[in-house]
């Protein structure tokens, strides 16, 4: 009977004890799910749609992807990995006078950078007889009609939200007269602007999206698909839903700006559903539009628009321009696809519009590239230093390492001389108490090589410091014993024969202000004019000269940098990504 009563007791805590754990556990992994996520958990669970999860993303290619595109893809796509669904990546192709085969290649590779791969590519236009019949299927039904007004007077007859507009002048036209004049709409001849098809729904709804949306419009210049065959083509609101019922999208994941819409896409889907006779089942087997907030940063605009204007006016030297936000300039300056997914994941999806700090997005940067950076050395801003007592013409081959974050990337050698280069930050004549660089009478280390004690500099007829001098004690090198003694300042510097001239570009915010989307003035006046600056007599050691971009460096002391795409063997050109330290912050405080 004890042995009973104890057994008993110790099984339940155990059972107990295991639940609680259980409960705890799945407390924190719903913890770790966005709220789009707990949706999407919670559907399957329920079994819609059948069980299945299928996202898209469907960008429009009339631009390149910028971050907040990014934000967008790391959901699509990261909620299809979770829970075991597919993703598809769709072109939104309906205005051919702003898209571009360019802009396709460019988002394929952009997607591709980031690390994640679509199951199908899909392409609005190829719904576009589609969703010509599903237009006249509605003019029979009485639910669209032919408006042959301006575009000026349509929008003056919409109302405001809290006054209910005025109805078309063609709102009651026959339906044999709509679908004839829709027919005339995809002739060449038919001047754009003469008429538009738009939905009759409800010109008092306090939704204005409601008030009788186009449908269709005509646009005569050439589709990148399919040419001159079309001159009629469906607004965004019409195809985008459309398009997701087609596929058989079960989450339409998207930004805030789209709630207003939300109301409009469920309605199509009602009308497509009628149309196939699925009124049995019109709650089910249709995609949720879901909303989070879009991705907005300090100092830089999202706007398309403006990130165009930026362009095409030559204020930036293209789309992939380092200082700009979209994908192939962060990619050219050096950002790794892993902190910019870093970056996305610490700021997470709210129902909360908000502008994130331009430093959070680089701290992000310095934590990944610090990883993974080979580390090598550049002297941007060089003055002669030489090391008096240190034999003529002789040189070492002096080991670095090139990650001491990861030993298996191994080490390099970088070769030492009489003659090297400096930076010229590191020197000051008469110096402060505090100052524990190059300064006559005090030592400093040159990294991966010797003690040395300054003992003079030279100067031009200017008085600008044109040499320094300083003595080194051969048994200082690292390794030795004589390289223990305490030193507090560590200097990096190059072989003045054996290293290679280069170009260095060093970027700042694109804009002087936080937030150039909410000042009054034009955008154009809030550029920063100091956004770029370029020195052309910058030396790197041999080793990093060969390097290629893609390849991630740590300029040792300076920050982390990329070889730019115009880099060449005869001309490396290095991009500076970010500082090891944000001391843009502190300038700014």
């Amino acid at each position: 009977m004890i042995l009973c009563s104890f057994i008993v007791p110790l099984h339940y805590n155990i059972i107990m004890y295991t639940m609680t754990e259980r409960i705890e556990n799945s407390n924190e992994e719903k913890k770790n799910l966005s709220f789009v996520e707990q949706i999407i958990e919670q559907d399957l669970a329920e079994g819609k749609n059948g069980g299945r999860l299928q996202t898209r993303f469907p960008p429009e290619p009339n631009g390149y992807l910028h971050i907040g595109h990014a934000k967008a893809i790391c959901m699509d796509f990261g909620a299809a990995e979770k829970f075991n669904g597919i993703c598809n990546l769709r072109f939104d192709d309906t205005n051919p006078s702003k898209e571009k085969d360019e802009y396709v290649e460019n988002i394929l590779s952009d997607i591709k950078w980031l690390g994640f791969k679509w199951e199908n590519i899909y392409y609005a236009s190829e719904y576009f007889q589609k969703l010509w019949d599903f237009a006249v299927w509605m003019i029979k039904k009485g639910h669209a009609y032919i408006d042959e007004q301006t575009s000026e007077q349509i929008a003056e007859q919409k109302g405001t939200p809290t006054k209910a507009g005025t109805a078309s002048p063609y709102r009651d036209r026959p339906v044999e007269e709509s679908l004839a004049l829709f027919e005339k709409m995809n002739l060449p001849d038919t001047p754009e602007g003469s008429m538009v098809l738009r939905a009759k729904l409800d010109m008092a709804n306090p939704n204005m999206h409601f008030r009788d949306p186009i449908m269709y419009r005509i646009i005569h210049t050439p589709h990148h698909r399919t040419g001159t065959q079309w001159n009629a083509y469906p607004m965004y609101d019409f195809a985008h839903g459309q398009s997701d019922y087609f596929e058989g999208v079960t989450h339409s994941i998207c930004t805030l700006e789209f709630v207003p819409h939300r109301p409009l896409y469920d309605k199509f889907i009602d009308f497509l559903k009628e149309m196939n006779g699925e009124m049995d089942n019109i709650n089910d087997f249709r995609p949720r539009q879901i909303e989070f907030n879009r991705l907005n940063l300090t100092y830089t605009v999202m706007s398309k628009r403006k990130l165009h204007t930026l362009v095409d006016e030559g204020l930036v030297t293209g789309w992939d321009d380092p200082r700009m936000p979209t994908l192939c300039g962060m990619r050219r300056r050096g950002y790794s696809p892993e902190s910019v997914r870093m970056f996305i994941n610490s700021i997470g999806y709210t129902k909360f519009d908000a502008l994130n700090d331009m430093a959070l997005l680089e701290a992000s940067v310095r934590e990944d590239l610090n990883k993974r950076a080979c580390r090598v050395t550049a002297v941007v801003n060089p003055v002669k230093l030489v090391i008096t007592n240190y034999p003529d013409g002789q040189t070492e081959e002096m080991e670095t390492v090139n990650n001491p974050e990861n030993p298996a990337d191994g080490t390099h050698t970088i070769t030492f001389s009489k003659n090297l280069w400096m930076e010229r930050e590191d020197f000051m004549e008469d110096a402060p108490k505090k100052f524990f660089r190059m300064t006559p009478g005090q030592e400093v280390r040159l990294k991966s090589a010797y003690i040395v004690k300054c003992t003079g500099c030279t100067k031009d007829a200017d008085g600008n410091i044109v040499e320094v001098q300083a003595e080194y004690d051969p048994q200082s090198k690292s390794g030795m014993e004589g390289a223990n003694r305490k030193v507090k300042g560590t200097l990096h510097w190059l072989s003045a024969d054996h290293c290679t001239q280069a170009e260095v570009r060093v970027y700042d915010r694109l804009f002087d202000v936080e937030n150039p989307s909410t000042d009054e003035r034009d955008f154009r006046e809030l550029l920063n004019k100091d956004s770029k600056k370029v020195f052309t007599n910058c030396y790197v050691e041999n080793y990093a000269a060969n390097k290629k971009p893609g390849e991630y460096l740590q300029f040792q002391r300076i920050g982390y940098f990329m070889a730019d795409t115009d880099s060449s063997a005869e001309h490396p050109v290095f991009n500076k990504t970010v500082g090891l330290k944000d001391t843009w912050a502190k300038q700014n405080k």
